[in-house]
């Protein structure tokens, strides 16, 4: 037998209720609740039956390069057959641009449909001739219609479905218009099954509201195998491209791209982007190397300290974690004697990212005593090592790498944990090994003398 049951989604929070409410009990919005239909099935029905694991394992698992080597690292190299993807970020960052670029890119190879529910194919076309690209094989559509547009996607038989955005595609059957909660979930389901039943991979693109996350239920995330977001600070061209999860590959594994008139092109030394410092060493700067995604990254950290004017001191920090600095800040105060309670501290991570790795206690300690006491630290000199609350200095993860990638750039002078400093110093590098605070500010000032 098979009955159905109604139930009633928020508009504004995805929330469900078994009865109408004027009041969201979830988000305690008012008015904001519609109705759904779901059937529930309680007879016996025949699925598919049981397989072994190894049988399973034996199944070769397709992927197709996106002829942009920062995207296939993102991906966890290449887009996967069957996968669905979700992508996100804030409107004009680029999510269509880069799309239209990997559809074309991809059209001489596989069989492509764009389907966008927000711009027409002339829109599209004119884009794709600003941008250069070659769309001669790529098949648009411009329909709101979900039922369409996988009927000609299975017609096509497409290898890559884009849609352009969740937000404007609907189904039929339900209740409400394109946006709905209701919608966006069901619309993102009959996705998800069509990619696992075909093989097509599916990209879809969502808006992003004002906190930053994904428009709509956050169960759209759950559907789906990969969710990619893109970020960038204002006014830059360069843009960040995040997987906050990832079926197929490495989680928080991170792309960067630089924006151009000829669409989004990929950035092979990101380092550079974060190293834009001045012809001569300022008081409070430091390079530090981290890994942020499956990589090593040379960012420049600055600290300005300066006697406070107010009854309480100010303590800001931009891109690291601000209860981080409040601990080193008591560390000096105990294990260096330089009390800072009578001082604003600014601390700012440059190129805006927002690093929460350890690795950033040490250089972010020496750039604070270097804006304390005006004194400039070496130009070539890089640091990294994580600080404990009794003033040890403690080893971090990827030090060998790490230090490879500073060879690789061309620095010449490191402190780091001595746990991590290797039997033999790489060559070109000179290592300066340090176990507590008061080593690591020894070594650092007695060569900035």
């Amino acid at each position: 037998m098979a009955r159905k049951q109604t139930i009633y989604v928020c508009s504004a929070c995805g929330g469900e209720s078994l009865q109408w409410q004027g009041k969201c009990p979830h988000c305690e919005q008012w008015q904001t609740l519609s109705r759904l239909s779901v059937s529930g099935e309680y007879a016996a029905v025949q699925g598919p039956a049981a397989q072994m694991v190894s049988a399973a394992q034996q199944v070769e698992q397709v992927r197709f390069a996106l002829h942009l080597d920062e995207l296939d690292r993102v991906f966890g190299g290449g887009l996967c057959g069957g996968s669905v993807t979700l992508l996100g970020g804030e409107p004009g960052i680029g999510k269509s641009t880069l799309l239209l670029q990997v559809a074309a890119a991809l059209a001489g190879e596989q069989a492509v449909l764009y389907a966008s529910g927000e711009e027409s194919a002339a829109q599209i076309a004119a884009r794709a001739r600003r941008l250069g690209l070659d769309t001669g094989q790529l098949q648009l559509i411009n329909e709101s219609s979900l039922e369409h547009v996988l009927a000609l996607a299975a017609e096509r038989k497409a290898a890559l479905l884009v849609i352009d955005s969740i937000q404007t595609m609907q189904l039929a059957a339900l209740d409400g218009g394109a946006g709905a909660p209701a919608q966006l979930r069901e619309c993102t389901a009959a996705l998800v099954r069509a990619a696992k039943s075909s093989g097509c991979a599916v990209i879809i693109v969502g808006h992003v509201t004002k906190d930053g996350s994904i428009a709509g239920p956050k169960l759209l995330e759950h559907l789906v195998d990969t969710v990619l977001y893109f970020d960038s600070d204002a006014g830059s061209r360069y843009r960040m491209l995040r997987a906050t999860k990832n079926r197929f590959g490495p989680v928080n594994e991170l792309g960067f791209f630089a924006m151009t008139e000829t669409g989004l092109k990929e950035v092979r030394n990101p380092s550079a982007i974060f190293l834009s410092r001045g012809a001569q060493p300022a008081p409070g700067s430091l390079v530090m190397v981290v890994r942020d995604g499956g990589r090593p990254l040379l960012i420049e950290v600055q600290a300005l300290v300066d006697r406070t004017r107010s009854m309480t001191p100010r303590r800001v920090a931009q891109g690291v974690d601000a209860n981080r600095l409040s601990m080193l800040l008591a560390v000096l105060s105990r294990h260096a004697g330089l009390v800072l309670a009578e001082h604003d501290v600014f601390v700012n991570v440059v190129g805006g990212l927002q690093i929460s790795e350890t690795a950033t206690d040490l250089p972010l300690l020496l750039a604070l005593v270097s804006s304390l006491r005006n004194q400039p630290l070496d130009a070539d000199m890089v640091a990294f090592g994580e600080v404990g609350l009794t003033g040890e200095v403690r080893p971090v993860a990827h030090g060998e790498e790490r230090l490879r990638e500073l060879r690789k750039q061309g620095y010449k002078r490191v402190i780091l944990p001595q746990q991590n400093a290797p039997r033999e110093a790489p060559a070109g590098l000179q290592l300066q090994p340090a176990a507590s605070v008061a080593e690591a500010l020894s070594a650092a000032f007695q060569s900035a003398d």
